[in-house]
């Protein structure tokens, strides 16, 4: 339609309501600002439809495509930009030595019960089933069948804040249905959001940021409490952030310095001042000019968010690409934004989110199909509605590397993995940040590989739940594969088919899920304590890993 303004992608015709005002806190109406003024705008225009992953992957490059042939090759680049970039609306698709072990958290393993009945957000079907805190699975098993993973979890987290900075309802679809997002979620309502659960139709929120009194519980996220960090940054009000034990264990002092930079007063917790619970108290922010320390999306998000309501433009500098989520989403949302190589630009201004944003799956959940289907024998597995944006297809293009036969559709999102003979195959420090969250279930893939695997520069794996680095030592000594920590580098040795054990997940879901799927495709049993921690991200896992695998529940 002629002067229609789309999302990233061919979003859905926007919905032709009568502007209003922006209402505040209560619902009251609020008084035109004055032209200029940040957040200015003396009405909320009629935003557009967002869909996000409908059918494309990142554009400005060589994307994944649909394979000519069946094997994946070396050209997958799905992280690729132009230099000088402006992100406007429908710009862009959003598609899509060895030392000692140390301890995994404390040495306690988490326990978290999922977040269960009508405050749990998102499209799929909601399954009541009790809380499977074991699971034990006999390998191998082939993987068949089509697999529909939950709506991504950092486009659910920065979907939900960026409708909340709206003044006009936003319907979210296909929000993930983790304890994670639930917890973002129900932030967003204690800030004074209005938040609907239209079941089949989505979840639609209303801005109107007030304030709460009381703390606010993150759980387990880390992305939920940086991000909102950020957010509440910018308004004249004090908010508490808290979480889980693993959550006060985290680095908070990466997000502090900026914000702290910025103007904002953040008081932490612990001898350093630098942990969890910590308190914000924004308004009055300055734009500033920053350099990420290490790549960390989590961490330009909370500076990009802080950035809408300060007195300027605000600039980050980044040492290695990460998700760009934040400045798209923001960008399609009528939010001035600019990239120029790995700095990224944000001017203070109003937030108009578009009124239907559509979320597709989420790619660190897909990775553990994909190497489960290219690890197993007999497997022929396809992943639908995947997302492949920038920054975020890297496990695929260290599978392609390795030898994966990998097919993606560029305009479905859907991956198609089948049996592999994998070899092994060096994963640098740079390109690391595209896939950091893949790591344990590509650790997976490397252990049955033929040669060495090294991963490079993996410090930052060691601050995530747990220390990721050694939960992934430990558990492939349980499986019967070597492997061993250089300094900041792990190194996979191939061992084959995979053996069997009892694996401790710690509390982290991602070691869980990577423990399960290397018990599928291995030689014999093996056993997953603390699979309860799968709720975070994928409170369905199991129920698919039964499905594709054959298994009876």
């Amino acid at each position: 339609m002629p002067g229609e303004r789309r999302g990233h992608l061919r979003g859905a015709r926007p919905v032709h309501k009568r502007p209003g005002r922006c209402a505040g806190p209560g619902g009251q109406r609020q008084p035109q600002r004055a032209a200029g003024a940040v957040g200015a705008g003396p009405k909320c225009p009629v935003p557009p439809a967002l869909r996000l992953g409908s059918g494309r992957v990142a554009g400005g490059g060589a994307g994944a495509g649909v394979r000519p042939s069946r094997r994946a090759g070396s050209h997958h680049q799905l992280d690729h930009r132009h230099r000088g970039e402006h992100l406007r609306p429908g710009d862009r698709p959003l598609g899509g030595g060895r030392p000692g072990r140390g301890h995994l958290g404390g040495g306690r393993r988490g326990h978290r019960e999922p977040v269960r009945g009508p405050e749990r957000a998102g499209l799929r079907p909601v399954v009541e089933t009790s809380v499977v805190k074991t699971l034990t699975i006999d390998g191998p098993r082939p993987f068949r069948g089509r697999i529909r993973v939950p709506g991504d979890k950092s486009i659910s987290h920065r979907a939900l804040m960026i409708a909340a900075l709206g003044c006009q309802p936003c319907t979210i679809q296909g929000l993930s249905d983790g304890d994670d997002v639930t917890h973002t979620r129900q932030a967003m309502q204690a800030l004074g959001a209005r938040v609907e659960d239209r079941g089949p139709e989505g979840v639609t929120v209303t801005g109107g940021l007030a304030g709460t009194p009381s703390s606010i519980y993150l759980g387990n996220s880390g992305t939920g409490i940086r991000l909102l960090a950020g957010l509440v940054a910018g308004f004249d009000f004090t908010t508490t952030l808290d979480g889980d034990a693993s959550i006060r264990r985290r680095p908070m002092d990466r997000i502090i310095e900026p914000l702290s930079a910025m103007g904002a007063s953040v008081q932490g917790s612990g001898d350093t001042g630098t942990l969890a619970p910590f308190t914000v108290q924004g308004g009055g922010l300055a734009g500033i000019e920053y350099t990420l320390p290490v790549a960390s999306a989590q961490v330009k998000s909370a500076v990009l968010l802080a950035a809408l309501r300060a007195d300027g433009p605000t600039t980050v500098h980044e040492p290695a690409p990460t998700r760009a989520h934040t400045e798209e989403m923001l960008a399609d949302a009528g939010v001035r934004v600019e990239r120029q190589g790995r700095s990224v630009t944000v001017w203070p201004g109003e937030v108009v989110p578009p009124h239907l944003i559509g979320i597709p799956g989420d790619p660190s959940q897909a990775a553990f199909w994909v190497v489960g289907a290219c690890v197993a024998p007999g497997s022929d597995l396809t992943v639908e509605n995947v997302y492949l944006g920038p920054a975020r297809g890297g496990f695929i293009d260290v599978l392609a590397r390795m030898g994966a036969d990998i097919a993606v559709d560029r305009e479905s999102g859907d991956i198609r993995a089948r049996t592999s003979e994998l070899e092994a195959t060096r994963v640098s420090a740079e390109e690391l940040p595209g896939c950091i969250d893949e790591v344990p279930i590509l650790a997976v893939a490397a252990a049955m590989a033929d040669g060495v695997t090294v991963f490079e520069g993996v410090a930052e794996l060691r601050v995530k739940e747990i220390d990721r680095v050694v939960g992934i030592v430990e558990m492939l000594d349980v499986l019967g594969a070597t492997s061993e920590i250089n300094g900041e580098n792990l190194a996979v040795t191939g061992a084959g088919r995979l053996g069997g054990g009892t694996v401790e997940s710690h509390g982290d879901h991602r070691m869980a899920m990577a423990a399960a799927i290397a018990g599928a495709a291995g030689s014999a049993s093996v056993t997953v304590e603390g699979f309860e921690a799968t709720a975070t991200s994928y409170p369905g896992f199991a129920r698919d890993l039964h499905q594709a695998t054959g298994l009876a529940p």
